[in-house]
């Protein structure tokens, strides 16, 4: 074997795992190619990938029309400062964008990722309050747990920074609670505790004084740091209130939910009473094909801003001709084949298929989701919703098992456990019933492994 095939440790060079790997730890299959909902290994191994990566791959692997984009855009020129050229496929993705987002949705600043979009929107908002008048708005108000990013000002956003590393570094902004469906706070059920939760953005914004807070900043259904969790319809609406009440900008941060995932092209589309003001965009943008996000603001938002200087905070690959290729080429094709119908279709016969699987495995507490994005939450007492030690780490260990079933999984723990143990069952768009099928097939197989082994272990399930 040679050293560029090698899976042993290297003295230098290697791939990107070394930064979080430990040495002699058994390094991940090689990819060899992907195509729909399959991805292979260079040992010919089959995965089912029921998570498009990172919940990035709406359009699954090897889409044609997409790859075909890509090549004329190559052929034609791979890169173009939108200072000095304006990008014809920027022009139409701009247009067709807007069309599917809606009114209030005019403009979108595109970006190389979902996190760089979250930065460039938040500082889009404060130019914004300045040209406005309102300069003494510059906090922002998020939801614990959360994940928005992880540059710096992102992790300032998510969770919580005083238990990371880096929280010397990070800006202190607040926090409300997050309303949990499957863990209300005790005593309440689950409207009550979004009332709740609704009401502590009001006491929040009131705390830290109206005039300083800029927007309020979350995920309408929640991916790493939820597991799709999302909350009641009144939630929103109340939130919307508030938030208009104080003017405070609302923000969604749909880089996991946008682009068609929960049946409807922007999540925000599921509650018409509760429209943001910004909308953040990402992963499925691209579908992997390429890196792209963005943020989408009205026009008027837009205007008010050019008019006292403009925006000029992007970075070098802002709008790349080639990625706004990738990205008209991924919307056409997701209208073409109506995808968020399906995923909403999708989405109904996979919940049903999970809710049959739980009956079998009682580790599974809730099965919850809209669409295509969708998480089970594993509980070690069904009854009593009592939460796996924390040390277990069954979202590592399930990681692993669901490989060698040929199933890849994103499983994901928050705080340590902390907030619960999940996976997130998010297949591409184009997923076939016979493919949920071979899913949950597959995922069948990795739980009654993994309830073998706690068996083993002498926990009674």
């Amino acid at each position: 074997m040679s050293d560029k095939e090698s899976t042993g440790a290297r003295p230098a060079g290697g791939g990107v795992q070394h930064f979080w790997q430990s040495p002699g730890a058994k390094p991940p299959p090689r990819i060899a190619r992907a195509a729909g909902v399959f991805v292979w290994d260079t040992e010919g191994n089959r995965y089912l990938d029921a998570t498009s990566g990172p919940v990035a791959v709406n359009l699954g692997h090897g889409n044609r029309c997409v790859l075909e984009a890509m090549r004329k855009q190559a052929d034609q020129a791979c890169f173009a400062y939108p200072s000095y050229f304006e990008s014809e496929d920027n022009l139409l993705l701009g247009d067709l964008l807007a069309q599917q987002a809606g009114p209030g949705f005019d403009r979108t600043f595109l970006v190389s990722g979902g996190a760089e979009a979250v930065e460039k929107c938040v500082e889009f908002a404060r130019l914004h309050a300045v040209a406005t008048g309102a300069s003494s708005r510059y906090q922002v108000i998020s939801r614990h747990p959360a994940f928005h990013g992880s540059t710096l000002a992102c992790q300032g956003l998510s969770e919580d920074p005083h238990n990371s590393p880096l929280a010397p570094m990070l800006p202190r902004w607040p926090k409300v609670p997050v309303p949990f469906s499957y863990r209300p706070a005790a005593g309440l059920d689950g409207e009550a505790d979004a009332t709740r939760c609704a009401e502590a953005l009001r006491e929040t914004i009131l705390a830290q004084g109206p005039n300083t807070v800029l927007a309020f900043i979350l995920e309408p259904v929640m991916g790493l740091s939820g597991g799709a969790n999302y909350a009641p319809p009144a939630y929103y609406r109340r939130i919307r209130e508030i938030c208009s009440e104080f003017g405070v900008l609302l923000i969604f941060d749909e880089v996991m939910s946008g682009a068609g995932r929960t049946g409807r092209f922007l999540a925000a589309h599921w509650w018409d009473e509760a429209r943001p003001d910004l909308v953040v965009l990402g992963k499925g943008l691209g579908s992997g094909y390429f890196p792209l996000g963005g943020f989408m603001a009205s026009a008027a938002m837009a205007q008010v801003v050019v008019e006292n200087g403009g925006f000029h905070l992007g970075h070098t690959y802002k709008a790349n001709p080639l990625a706004c290729s990738v990205g008209l080429a991924v919307l056409r094709e997701t209208l073409e084949q109506d995808l968020p119908a399906r995923a909403a279709q999708s989405g109904d016969y996979l919940r049903a298929r999970l809710l049959e699987l739980q009956k079998d495995f009682p580790i599974i507490g809730d099965v919850r989701g809209m669409g295509l994005f969708n998480a089970i939450e594993f509980v070690a007492d069904p009854g009593t919703k009592a939460m796996f030690p924390r040390e277990w780490d069954i979202a590592k260990e399930l990681s692993q098992l669901a490989l060698q079933e040929g199933l890849l999984i994103y499983a994901r723990r928050t705080f340590g456990g902390r907030f619960g143990d999940w996976l997130m069952m998010t297949p591409p768009l184009i997923v076939s019933k016979a493919e949920v099928d071979e899913l949950v097939e597959r995922l069948g197989a990795t739980l009654s492994r993994y309830q073998q082994q706690l068996h083993r272990a002498g926990h009674k399930t």
